[in-house]
């Protein structure tokens, strides 16, 4: 694991970068997780593995420092992955994003454009409003979830029959997790939807079968959105079906270089 150092919040934000061709693929995971924990076996999956692939723990999450002083807003944690993808000279990347880092894909594509080559959102936040994971976060105050509220979720994830989510849960840094979700739910304009819209770059947007049906597919389509469904999969489709998201990834490649 590779360390890249943000001076004014005195800490690392902290990533693989497996070597192969360009463009890169970047992998960004979703509320309370870790790409380091979610995303290995695509990254080396066979339809990927020539490829050069960054898998990027967002500050306060996975193995990243937690600033007390960072803000932990969508718009910002955007903006630090755009730091990092400068430094390392990458323009034009494929940038895949999960349920929060979806959201956070789209931002940093409409923030730092030449970054980024196509965008794919895996049931990433369109509108705001509160989720499964994020309305449960943010119903108590941030100082209450740092006492009590962070482990309690934890209990109710593992209970839940969720251990592994529960491990990165515990690895996040309570009041960064809190922080991010009450960003990533909150109103703005644009929207992360209306961001979709206006990109005009290609634009990928990944359910699970199993969260179907979902009006979502036919509005997508409609704005020109590629939507790929990944089969026998739900939210957390990378880890139900890792040959499914790969190939899906792959399919929306070759259609854009098919045209």
């Amino acid at each position: 694991m590779r360390a890249y150092r943000i001076d004014e919040l005195d800490a690392y934000l902290r990533y693989h970068d497996l070597p192969g061709r360009t463009p890169a693929f970047v992998f960004l995971h979703g509320l309370g997780s870790a790409s380091s924990a979610d995303f290995p076996e695509i990254a080396r999956h066979p339809a990927l593995r020539d490829r050069r692939v960054l898998l990027i723990d967002v500050l306060g999450h996975g193995l990243s420092d937690r600033p007390a002083d960072f803000d932990y807003t969508m718009e910002s944690q955007a903006d630090i992955v755009a730091r990092l993808l400068r430094r390392l000279e990458l323009q034009g990347s494929i940038v895949v994003g999960h349920s929060m880092g979806g959201s956070i894909a789209v931002l940093l594509a409409a923030r730092a454009p030449h970054v980024v080559s196509h965008v794919m959102s895996a049931e990433g936040n369109l509108d705001p409003g509160p989720g499964f994971v994020s309305g449960r976060i943010t119903a108590i105050p941030e100082a209450e979830f740092a006492a009590t509220g962070h482990r309690a979720f934890i209990e109710t994830v593992i209970k839940a029959g969720f251990p592994d989510y529960a491990g990165t849960v515990q690895a996040a840094d309570p009041i960064g997790l809190h922080r991010s979700a009450a960003s990533l739910i909150a109103e703005r304009s644009p929207t992360y939807r209306e961001h979709l819209a206006s990109l005009t770059i290609p634009r990928t947007y990944l359910f699970g079968e199993r969260t179907l049906p979902d009006p979502d597919v036919k509005r997508l389509r409609e704005i020109g959105v590629d939507v790929r469904i990944v089969a026998e999969a739900g939210h957390s489709m990378m880890l139900d079906n890792p040959d499914g998201f790969a190939a899906a990834i792959v399919r929306a490649i070759a259609k854009t270089t098919d045209r």
